[in-house]
């Protein structure tokens, strides 16, 4: 540590210098860092030259994000116990005592860039890729799938602001709503890219700024949101395919098609004459006015349940090449990236966000992801060893292992041990399989009964609280009797 401007100083500061430092970063989230130090390279995280991240700080930049990887893996884990942690450390290792207070690391946290989480994600994703094989591909072109979804901010006038709640809530009664809109690999089920904007920014709007990550070659997987026409007909001059449902308004007449098998059939789209809200005058004149399409209609019949009839869009038109039997399967593996939100919002609380500024939420929802994909570069990694199959690894189980194995890491006298737990962890995930358990049915409801307790409709100051409020369940459905 250089002092030259307090050099009576060098000898009491030096305890909470690089040296501290570097033995924190072996007791935190990348105890594991030895084997994760692939999945994130090391420049990354290193300090700057000059600016806010390049003193010798506790919270150094490296350390910062090991404990907010390590917090978000660890649902409803508190800033102040990150420091408790991290003090409970210093005084094990014989180093002088630090603040007690979650400032230091909250200032530290506001000083991690932006650009370092999405290039983290990047690096994660990629890892990911490299060992996952070719599973998720359709003729040796690469599958990504888009989706939306939405997550909760705390109520602060500026997260309000940027990301105001819903229009139907009253104002004080909701919470402030983000929508993103992801961009995943059905091989490897790695979150690629992000884009986030306000509730009333519309999931397409979102995707086009998502093109630009899109490869010659790509074949895009998305629901009905996707399948519409300026998609379908400006994704192909990029060298990009799609493959959606079709919109619930469109309606199709296969008479007036060009056959190619029974409910697969070529269609001519024309342009329409309104000009699309998410396009510019020139893209709009750009681009063609009549496109060919190709749909497919097809009856999924699950036992035990009633036969249900989907209909897809796609700009694959060669049905040599691409059979309707491969396009419906690729279509039925998009549930299993569904699952993947689930995994964020439910498995690791990324459901609700807890920072109170918009642009520390954004971080948040970043770290989140890029958790999110470190869990799944573990999973590659098993898979790759043990040949197992990928879909059957537990995300929440991995989560489970990851942190008990990295305490245990973290204790390990040399690096020959270090390395046989790390093998051990791969071991169990490859054991520790979920049972194939095809065509389950998960139908989205609640199996606890709602609390007795009144919605608030009004703001808190204004709200008038009814004494006899479980008599009196303004919230209840009409059948409420029934559900007990």
């Amino acid at each position: 540590m250089h002092t030259p401007c307090f050099p009576a100083f060098r000898s009491r500061l030096a305890a909470l210098g690089r040296r501290t430092t570097q033995n924190l970063r072996q007791s935190t989230l990348a105890q594991l860092q030895q084997h994760l130090r692939d999945f994130l390279p090391v420049p990354l995280l290193s300090a700057e030259q000059d600016g806010p991240n390049s003193r010798d700080r506790v919270f150094s930049l490296c350390l910062t994000f090991e404990c907010f990887i390590w917090q978000l893996l660890k649902p409803k884990t508190s800033c102040r116990e990150v420091v408790r942690q991290v003090q409970a450390l210093l005084r094990l290792q014989g180093h002088s005592p630090i603040d007690e207070g979650d400032s230091a690391y909250i200032q530290a946290r506001q000083r991690l860039p932006k650009e370092r989480l999405e290039k983290a994600l990047s690096a994660t994703a990629q890892a990911a890729e490299r060992r996952a094989g070719s599973g998720g591909q359709l003729h040796h072109r690469p599958v990504k799938v888009v989706d939306g979804s939405t997550t909760q901010l705390p109520d602060t006038a500026r997260n309000q602001k940027r990301y105001p709640q819903p229009t139907g809530q009253k104002p004080g009664c909701g919470f402030p709503m983000m929508r993103f809109v992801a961009l995943l690999s059905l091989n490897s089920g790695v979150i690629l890219k992000v884009m986030m904007d306000s509730l009333r920014s519309h999931d397409l709007r979102l995707f086009r700024r998502l093109w630009e990550y899109l490869q010659t070659g790509d074949i895009v997987l998305g629901d009905r949101a996707f399948g519409e026409y300026s998609t379908l007909a400006q994704l192909p001059q990029r060298g990009v395919d799609v493959v959606a449902r079709l919109h619930q308004k469109r309606r199709v007449d296969f008479r007036k098609a060009k056959r190619l098998a029974k409910g697969d059939g070529l269609f001519v789209w024309t342009k329409g004459c309104q000009q699309s809200d998410l396009s510019t005058a020139r893209q709009w004149r750009r681009m063609p006015a009549q496109i060919t399409v190709r749909i497919i209609r097809f009856t999924a019949t699950l036992r035990g349940f009633r036969n249900r009839r989907l209909t897809l869009v796609t700009t694959l038109l060669d049905p040599q090449l691409y059979p309707a039997r491969e396009i419906i399967a690729l279509y039925a593996r998009r549930w299993s990236l569904e699952l993947c939100f689930r995994d964020l919002k439910t498995t690791m609380g990324m459901e609700t966000l807890r920072c109170q500024s918009p642009e520390m939420a954004e971080k948040e929802l970043l770290a989140y992801l890029v958790a999110h994909n470190l869990v799944r570069c573990v999973i590659a990694e098993a898979v790759a060893r043990y040949q197992v199959d990928l879909p059957r690894i537990s995300f929440k189980g991995t989560v489970d292992a990851l942190r008990q194995y990295s305490a245990a890491i973290a204790q390990a006298p040399n690096r020959k041990l270090r390395r046989m737990l790390w093998e051990d962890l791969l071991l169990n995930l490859a054991r520790d399989l979920v049972p194939s358990r095809p065509h389950r049915r998960e139908p989205r409801a609640v199996k606890r009964r709602p609390k007795a307790y009144p919605l608030l409709n009004q703001p808190r100051r204004r709200f008038v609280e009814i004494s006899h409020r479980s008599r009196y369940w303004k919230g209840r459905p009409r059948n409420y009797r029934g559900l007990n």
